[in-house]
């Protein structure tokens, strides 16, 4: 793994407003170019989200792998974003509302906030206000609560589903103002509570999508000087590891946790792969103040500080690639037979390399899972 390393010119790919014009291509990227073609320079929403398994397609056979395939679409999702809040400030005009009454930042949060989305996720979303006076409360809250239901009830329209947990900008839960916000934080990381730790751990991996930045940046300031103090609180977090095992039994054989199982063959590798990586992995980085909101470039953060070292964290780089892979590849084949993206695998579609593979990279990840567990036992 790299520890310094370039922006990559594939996040340009829809830095914009749209596309660039796939006319000015090369040959190289003819399956990208003839992607972007068949979307057609000004697609609906719901039209744009939808193509998505057809831009996987055309990146997998330019030979990308699954990690940037995963930025990617998590960049795809950020211009949808961008467009469903365009489209509400603009109808909020229309209606009469004005001008937004104060510096606001959209955050996405999760998956999608580490870059790391693959197809069919929810929404999971945050709104961070500049600090106004509470007698203008009523007004300018109720100017982005309106934005934020808009914002939301697009992004459902064009696919991106509403949240079940309500972790969107539309609730006052997470619609704050800054100061509200690290007041929040106190709030969650002053004891050793399940229900402020899971919440906590929502809002931890943040990225500002729309707006001011600096706002995104200043809640940032504060989560690296209030986090790494709050012991009780990271080490509830670390005992909360053990609600996402791996898919692992005690002698290493795969084996899932049947918790809503399709099939016996079936593995949830999203809740037993990749949600154990990248909480072990949050959860160190936040113990030494790092601020990278996506696992790779937490684990070179790591490495510069001296928790991992270089060959370990380009190690558990090439697990998650491998695990979005298989989660990516599962999830084409489910869209194709008409039914839902999920985190499901089917073992028996793996060969014997295959498996052998998921094991190794299982295995790297329960000794990350202990060794995320042991530095706040030893510190």
């Amino acid at each position: 793994m790299r520890l310094l390393h370039r922006a990559s010119p594939w996040r340009a790919l829809f830095a914009g407003d749209a596309p660039p014009d796939p006319c000015d291509w090369p040959p190289l990227l003819a399956p990208l170019a003839d992607a972007v073609a068949a979307l057609g320079p000004t697609p609906r929403l719901a039209e744009a989200k939808a193509w998505q398994p057809q831009l996987v397609e055309a990146l997998r056979r330019l030979d990308l792998p699954a990690w940037r395939i995963a930025q990617l679409l998590s960049d795809h999702n950020d211009w949808l974003y961008r467009q469903a809040v365009e489209q509400g400030l603009s109808a909020m005009r229309g209606s009469g509302w004005g001008e937004p009454p104060a510096r606001f930042c959209v955050l996405t949060l999760g998956s999608g906030a580490r870059h790391e989305s693959l197809l069919g996720p929810d929404q999971d979303n945050a709104m961070i206000v500049e600090d106004y006076p509470d007698r203008a409360h009523t007004e300018i809250d109720g100017y982005f609560q309106a934005l934020g239901e808009r914002m939301t009830d697009t992004l459902d329209e064009a696919g991106i589903p509403l949240c079940n947990g309500h972790v969107m900008a539309r609730w006052p839960m997470w619609r704050k103002r800054l100061g509200e916000w690290g007041r929040q934080l106190e709030i969650w990381t002053a004891e050793r509570r399940v229900k402020r730790v899971q919440q906590a751990n929502i809002l931890l991996d943040f990225h500002a999508v729309y707006g001011d930045p600096a706002l995104a940046e200043s809640l940032r300031d504060l989560v690296v000087a209030l986090v790494p103090r709050a012991a009780l609180f990271l080490d509830e977090m670390a005992s909360l590891l053990d609600e996402t095992p791996v898919a692992l039994d005690r002698l290493g054989r795969l084996v899932g946790d049947d918790d809503g199982a399709p099939h016996e063959r079936a593995i949830n590798l999203k809740r037993q792969g990749l949600l154990p990586l990248t909480g072990s992995v949050r959860l160190l980085a936040l113990r030494q103040g790092c601020r990278a909101p996506d696992t790779r470039g937490r684990l070179s953060e790591l490495v510069v500080a001296g928790v991992l070292d270089a060959a370990r964290a380009s190690a558990l780089g090439d697990a998650l690639g491998r695990l979005q892979a298989l989660v990516l590849d599962a999830q084409l084949t489910s869209l194709a037979a008409g039914r839902a993206a999920d985190g499901w695998i089917d073992t028996a579609r793996l060969d014997d390399a295959q498996r052998l593979l998921l094991r190794h990279d299982l295995q790297q990840v329960r000794r990350l899972i202990k060794t995320a567990k042991s530095m706040g036992n030893n510190g």
